[in-house]
């Protein structure tokens, strides 16, 4: 759409609206150390769930228990070790972890093959339902590609308007972001979006001019002025879709379970365009089910929250999940992060049902496009996770929500603990190869002490610590091939040569994540932020001199390590294999992985035939794409647009109200000296010009120097 086409159909200032009337409903702070009322039991929890814990983590404590028996043989022999203690708490820990995952993946295949089992009635298999609530769909975004925000938002709204309740759902884009350029696109794709689907009345914008508390604060500043006009709200990220079905379903899943809080979704991986990407969408898509049906399996009411693809009651999250600041400096004080996690915890807290419901079709999401990318999450994620340690004594949680926050810390804690692993297990070897052993440690005795690790029992501990690893990706591919229209759409060859080669890479790469993430841990016990930034989409396209930069460590412990086990013994040399390739791969292992791909093994079912909703993304971010953002000064040339700009501004600053912005002061300054448009873009630093655009007064300035 051009500059002079938008200028036909967009409306004028007098007019425009980008938002409904204002429904406020308050969201207080919750106390994280005043207990809360006692609550009934749910009605929508399923039965029985005490013993299906008992199973899943009794399960995992009793195979930890045996392997950790098991590895104190090894080196019980004749006494053990100071190094070798060590060795054995971190090895009971690393496969603690591993146990659980086993366990509630065996949870998860069972599930499978009995039809999922007595869940959260979603009436999959019944008419589309009649709904008698409203339902607002929320796009949060910071800094985003708007043509890709936008598209996505066009292919759910077209899906929701086929099933005839478009009318029960508006869109409402959340921006928080700072770039001036992208904020310009936002609101010209803002108007796009209303002109292309004809729902002037269910689509609105707004950014907030401060990013308080980051997307936790963007979604309650939107609760206290919009929340009470809308029994829930769908949360969508930069990259998720829906299908309009879906979306009916869930809302009308809401309206019969008044006990839930929150319903999630399992997002199917779609998009993938590189290597790195398409290994993680074959993995989530083969084994990623079995995963969510088991932990959906044993957590029951008490589910999770995942950030997004996610409906959820508006009173419920209100009332139970505003979140306080953590005391003390960052990274560990402020805002809370990784709030997904905590604001299912204190639903719970107040008496609602969290449930996952993995068997729900039509919802997808993409991924990051290479191990750069996430690298660039996973820092953002570890010290949100890590903030958690904050929040465990929180009283009045439910147990299965503290293990929740707890699983998210471990998934970063235990990097550092697989390389102390790797490090002691060296440690031992060199103290066998080249310390002199001490034979008669209590003195003179008539037999000597052999220092003696047991192989055999060494080499099967070894085995069945990857079976127990491996074993739930082949049940993934079983439960595959016991399902006719699944085991069609995939194929037997490709489906376990898919899974042959993603284990492989995944293989490669994780000694790579290893040490990235025990990077960041450390970063973040030494104080540093992590920040917030826009995470990339598409292709990968990292140049290769920052990919030989952010990989060089990898690579000289990966070398390092190899030269040590080469060293010490040749089979130790042959033990580190895995992990000393990986590191020492991992530029070349990035590279590789970041590049397009078309891997015939590698790809899914909804890459052969992509669901109506994404095949719509795709050609309509092309539509997108294809007609330039406007820019900046292109703004101020544009009535229309610019019209819809200054009336989306919020109110202006109350003189000895509010306080003084010194931004914009030095913002006005330059502006003052500045004697065209160029000059002025060209003094204006990317934060002073958002100011600028944020301004009224301002922008009458620059349109001035636009006129000149």
């Amino acid at each position: 759409m051009t500059s002079s086409s938008r200028s036909q159909h967009a409306p004028t200032a007098t007019t425009f609206r980008a938002l409904p009337e204002e429904a406020p409903l308050a969201m207080p702070t919750q106390s994280l150390r005043a207990p809360p009322a006692r609550k009934p039991r749910l009605p929508s929890a399923p039965r029985w769930m005490g013993l299906r814990r008992f199973l899943v983590i009794g399960a995992a404590v009793a195979l930890t228990i045996e392997g950790a028996h098991e590895m104190y043989l090894v080196f019980a022999v004749n006494g053990v070790t100071p190094l070798a203690i060590v060795m054995l708490l971190l090895f009971a820990a690393l496969f603690g972890w591993i146990a659980l995952s086993f366990t509630s993946g065996l949870a998860g295949f069972c599930s499978l093959l009995a039809g999922g089992g007595r869940r959260l009635d979603t009436g999959s298999d019944q008419p589309l339902p009649q709904l008698s609530t409203r339902t607002a769909l929320l796009m949060p975004t910071y800094n985003e590609q708007p043509a890709h925000v936008m598209a996505g938002l066009q292919a759910i709204c077209e899906s929701v308007q086929q099933t005839g309740a478009a009318a029960q759902f508006d869109i409402f884009i959340l921006s928080d972001t700072t770039n001036p350029e992208i904020w310009v696109a936002e609101e010209a794709g803002f108007l796009r979006l209303r002109q292309n689907t004809g729902e002037h009345a269910h689509i609105f914008y707004r950014r907030r001019p401060r990013n308080i508390a980051r997307k936790s604060g963007n979604i309650a500043e939107w609760i206290s002025r919009f929340g009470a006009a809308y029994q829930q709200f769908l949360i969508l990220d930069a990259d998720s879709l829906m299908t309009g079905e879906t979306l009916v379903r869930l809302a009308g899943a809401m309206e019969r379970h008044p006990d839930v809080g929150l319903i999630q979704t399992l997002p199917i991986i779609t998009g993938a365009a590189t290597l790195f990407a398409r290994v993680q969408q074959f993995a989530g898509r083969v084994y990623g089910p079995l995963i969510a049906h088991g932990i959906a399996w044993w957590h029951g009411a008490e589910g999770n929250y995942w950030g997004h693809n996610a409906i959820i009651r508006t009173r419920a999250f209100a009332e139970c999940a505003g979140l306080p600041e953590l005391r003390g400096r960052k990274p560990f004080g402020g805002p809370i992060m990784s709030h997904d996690f905590v604001e299912a915890a204190l639903l719970r807290r107040g008496g609602w049902a969290v449930h996952m419901v993995p068997g729900v079709p039509g919802s997808y999401e993409e991924v990051p496009p290479t191990l750069t990318d996430l690298a660039v999450r996973d820092r953002r994620w570890c010290q949100g996770n890590l903030q958690h340690a904050a929040v465990l004594p929180t009283r009045g949680l439910h147990l299965i929500s503290r293990l929740h926050l707890l699983t998210g810390i471990g998934s970063y804690i235990t990097a550092p603990l697989w390389l102390l692993f790797i490090l002691t297990g060296i440690l031992i070897a060199v103290q066998a190869r080249f310390v002199l052993p001490d034979y008669f440690p209590q003195g003179k005795s008539l037999f000597p002490q052999w220092p003696v690790v047991d192989p055999v029992r060494a080499m099967w501990m070894f085995v069945g610590t990857m079976a127990l690893l491996l074993l739930p990706k082949l049940l993934g591919c079983i439960a595959i091939m016991l399902r006719a229209s699944e085991r069609r759409r995939f194929g037997v060859l490709r489906l376990f040569g898919g899974t042959l080669l993603e284990t492989l890479i995944a293989g490669l790469m994780a000694p790579v994540v290893m040490l990235t993430q025990t990077i960041d841990v450390a970063a973040i016990l030494l104080g540093r932020d992590s920040g917030w930034n826009a995470q990339r989409r598409g292709d990968g396209a990292i140049p290769a001199r920052e990919t030989r930069r952010l990989y060089r460590r990898h690579t000289v412990l990966g070398l390092a390590l190899g030269m040590v086990a080469a060293l010490v013994s040749v089979s130790l040399a042959l033990w580190m294999l895995p992990v000393v390739l990986g590191l020492a791969l991992a530029i070349p292992l990035a590279l590789l992985t970041g590049r397009r791909s078309q891997s015939r093994l590698l790809r899914t079912p909804e890459d052969i035939a992509p669901p109506p909703v994404v095949q719509r993304a795709i050609a309509l971010r092309r539509e997108w794409e294809a007609e330039a953002a406007p820019s900046v000064a292109q703004l101020l040339g544009d009535r229309a647009l610019l019209n819809a700009h200054i009336a989306m501004l919020p109110a202006p600053r109350r003189p000895r109200v509010d306080p003084i912005d010194p931004v914009l002061l030095q913002a006005r300054a330059k502006l003052e000296e500045a004697q065209t448009l160029t000059e002025a873009l060209a003094a204006l630093s990317a934060a002073e010009l958002t100011t600028v655009l944020g301004d009224a007064t301002m922008i009458k300035r620059l349109t001035g120097l636009h006129k000149n």
